[in-house]
């Protein structure tokens, strides 16, 4: 089968759906990222707090509290990490039985599409899946120098050194943090992305919604309110 057959199946209509759902999760992220002044995200406003509990950490003595929080955060990226490898393999099982997905999309939608489409589909899901699952490791690293750069502040509050120290180890966290968000916002448009087994209208519309649960995570949450609520 030539890339002219397939055409019938694969016409400017799928082409645009596809290009809505990458535009979406590349917008959105970038938006969240780089947010009005007057409208910070969720991820920006924590970012603020990292940096402070990184110089509050300062005059701790004891630093268990903190060497703890960091360690859950890792534990954090290492299941979304494992998580992201099983859907992976997963999703691959699936292309490997394409022919049998083409029958059933085949009862819901009456489109007589050959197997390779179906496969070509799913290989969104996995290229959304591989970035989230890069995205949880690099994260997950990200952590660990964080927390030995923690380990490396000076126990003196006193030490020219320790905002220094504390400051690049706030740094990291929150680069460790945004790889996470990435990461999570890619599984999101992997979900996103199987509606185009139901055909690019629906590829549309999931690509809608999960902007719109997504925006409203980051700018219109309560959890946001209570972040900016002063005490």
């Amino acid at each position: 089968m030539t890339p002219l057959d397939f055409l019938p199946y694969l016409d400017a209509l799928d082409l645009s759906a596809v290009a809505v759902l990458i535009l979406c999760w590349a917008i959105v992220g970038w938006r969240i990222e780089n947010p009005s002044p007057d409208k910070p995200s969720v991820s920006i406003i924590m970012a603020d707090y990292r940096r402070e509990w990184m110089q509050r950490m300062i005059g701790r003595e004891v630093r268990i509290f903190d060497a703890q929080t960091v360690g859950t955060l890792r534990q954090g990226t290492a299941f979304f990490a494992s998580t992201s490898v099983i859907a992976i393999g997963g999703t691959i099982a699936l292309i490997g039985n394409a022919d049998r997905i083409a029958g059933l999309a085949e009862d819901f939608t009456d489109t007589a599409a050959p197997a390779v489409i179906w496969e070509m589909k799913l290989l969104i899901v996995v290229a959304f899946l591989t970035n989230a699952f890069l995205k949880f490791v690099w994260s997950n690293r990200l952590f660990g120098y964080c927390s030995v750069l923690m380990g490396a502040v000076p126990n003196d509050p006193n030490d020219p050194a320790s905002p220094s120290y504390a400051y690049k180890a706030g740094e990291l966290n929150i680069a460790a943090a945004r790889s996470f968000n990435r990461g999570l916002r890619s599984v999101y448009f992997a979900l996103a992305s199987l509606g185009w087994l139901a055909g690019p209208i629906p590829l549309v519309a999931t690509s809608i919604v999960t902007v719109a649960i997504v925006w409203r995570r980051e700018f219109a949450s309560r959890s946001r309110a209570v972040l900016l609520e002063q005490p």
